[in-house]
Parts: structure tokens; C-alpha cells; sequence
């Protein structure tokens, strides 16, 4: 494999962070919750065959040491994924993914809408300073929003659903952060890999990022472009009844709190999700 090289997107530390960082959990069999300064990833097991793991999402722009040394704590030393998963390349959901396959030979799959991002093809819309939210809103317009290359390291998704490596999960498309945004859903136990599709934290509020502080919402608000995309997502996702979720930003949640919570966001996505002001918001208001 030839070295790749990073963007902004993958090399620009962003100095934020929170109680959680470097913690690590597992939330169901086989599925392990990763936080990254503010944003969590997921080493999942395949747990029919014992066969390896998959990495979900890679973290914040330089972050690949510390994913390799927590994939090395939990698998043992020289372990290697068999497919890194994206949700959506967002940067804080890509950063250390050059320094992990400059590392790791293995292939990349994301869903066919996102792979512009991926492919250094198209950048993303730039962050919404302006939106209603809180501090980090305000200094969003630090966040890149460039595209990377991957070039052949990454793949379309199976268009049936499937997830490589992962025969007991399916990815679900949850467009509306981004246009090939992807959650991932075990029925045999209702576990959800939620990406930015809702989040438990409120991630325009500086205080809630660094505390943590638990609170069901939609996807982040300064780099969502379509909110009635998004609220269908968040429909679709409660449509499956999850029992247990990890979201790409806050604490993982299950049981009375995540059925209640999730109800009511797919109910009142408008009053709790969508700002009240911001340059994205107004586009393509459906019908609900």
C-alpha cells in the first residue's frame, strides 16, 4: 500500500476535550465504546465466529497512536482490524484514519454518498458559526471540513445492507448530517451504533461537551445541512426499538432512559433538535 497523506481534516489537533476521554466500555457482547476527546468510536467483535473485530469510525485529526494502543490493550499486541467502518467522514470521525491504515493494510467501507468525501472528490458544506447552540458552535469555523483520499483503500457499502466482516449487523442509510450517513443496527439484541444520527450530549454547549452531561439530541447542529432528513433518520432509527445505543458523541445509553429519550426526539425533533436560527435551517422543510 502506498503512504497517504493527510489533509486538515486528519493533521489539525482541535484543543477540546471531555471527563470521558480515553475511557473505554463495553456496552454489549462484543461491542466496545472508544472516547476520543469528544467523539466515541467502536471496536465490535464478530461474535458468531470469534473471527476478528471491525473498527467503527476513527476518531479526532491525530488520534491514531491512542486508537492503536486501546485496540492493543483490549486484542493483544500487532492486532489488526479486518475493515474500518465509517459512519460519515466528518473530521472528527476520520482523524486518525491515514495514520491507522499507514499502519493497518485493511480495507475502508462507507456508505456509495459518502465516498466523495473520502476520494478527495468533494469537500463538505463549511461549518454554521452562526447557528444557535453555544461555544462550540461559535468556534466551528476551526473544524475542516475538507475532503480526504483515500483513493482505492475505500469501498461502497453492500448496497443489500450487509456489514463486511460483521455478518450479525446490518448498516441502516441515516442521511441528514451528511448525505451518506450510516447507522449500524444487531437485531439479535437491539444494539445501535448511531453515528451523529442523535447524539446524548448537546455538542454546541462547551460545558456539556467537557462535562458530559447527558442529554438526548439531534446531530450536531453546526454541521447538519438537511434537518428534515435528519428527523427521518432519527424516525427510522426509533422504528427499531434499540435497546441498547452508542452515539457519536455522549455517554452510551440503554434501556427505560434511551426507549423514552428517542421517543421523544422522533416526536419533537423540531422543538428539540432543529435551531431556531443558523444559515442550514429553513432548507427543504417537508412536510413531517
Amino acid at each position: 500500500m502506498d503512504h497517504l497523506e493527510g489533509s486538515a481534516s486528519t493533521n489539525k489537533y482541535i484543543p477540546v476535550s471531555s471527563v470521558t476521554s480515553g475511557e473505554g466500555k463495553e456496552v454489549a457482547p462484543g461491542l466496545y465504546c472508544y472516547t476520543n476527546q469528544i467523539v466515541n468510536l467502536c471496536f465490535v467483535e464478530d461474535q458468531k465466529n470469534k473471527n476478528g473485530w471491525v473498527l467503527v469510525d476513527a476518531g479526532m485529526p491525530d488520534c491514531a497512536e491512542k486508537i492503536i494502543a486501546e485496540a492493543e490493550v483490549r486484542f493483544g499486541k500487532e492486532t489488526v482490524p479486518k475493515a474500518i467502518i465509517l459512519t460519515h467522514a466528518h473530521f472528527d470521525h476520520i482523524g486518525g484514519i491515514i495514520g491507522l491504515l499507514n499502519r493497518w493494510n485493511v480495507p475502508v467501507y462507507a456508505h456509495s454518498l459518502e465516498l466523495p468525501y473520502v476520494t478527495g472528490k468533494k469537500d463538505y458544506p463549511k461549518p454554521d458559526p452562526s447557528v444557535e447552540g453555544g461555544m462550540v458552535a461559535r468556534m466551528s469555523f476551526l473544524f475542516p471540513n475538507e475532503a480526504i483520499n483515500l483513493d482505492k483503500q475505500v469501498h461502497a457499502l453492500p448496497e443489500d445492507g450487509s456489514v463486511p466482516e460483521l455478518p450479525e449487523w446490518r448498516w441502516v442509510h441515516t442521511p441528514g448530517h451528511t448525505e451518506g450517513h450510516i447507522s449500524l443496527f444487531r437485531e439479535a439484541d437491539r444494539a445501535l451504533i448511531a453515528g451523529d444520527a442523535f447524539i446524548t450530549v448537546k455538542q454546541e454547549d462547551l460545558y456539556s461537551v467537557i462535562t458530559q452531561h447527558l442529554e438526548i439530541s439531534g446531530p450536531p447542529r453546526y454541521f447538519t445541512p438537511d434537518w428534515m432528513e435528519a428527523w427521518k433518520s432519527v424516525k427510522k432509527l426509533h422504528s427499531l426499538k434499540p435497546h441498547t445505543a452508542v452515539t457519536g458523541h455522549g455517554r452510551p445509553v440503554s434501556g427505560e432512559w434511551l426507549d423514552e429519550n428517542l421517543s421523544k426526539l422522533a416526536r419533537e425533533f423540531d422543538r428539540i433538535a432543529i435551531p431556531d436560527y443558523g444559515k442550514y435551517v429553513g432548507r427543504n422543510q417537508l412536510e413531517q
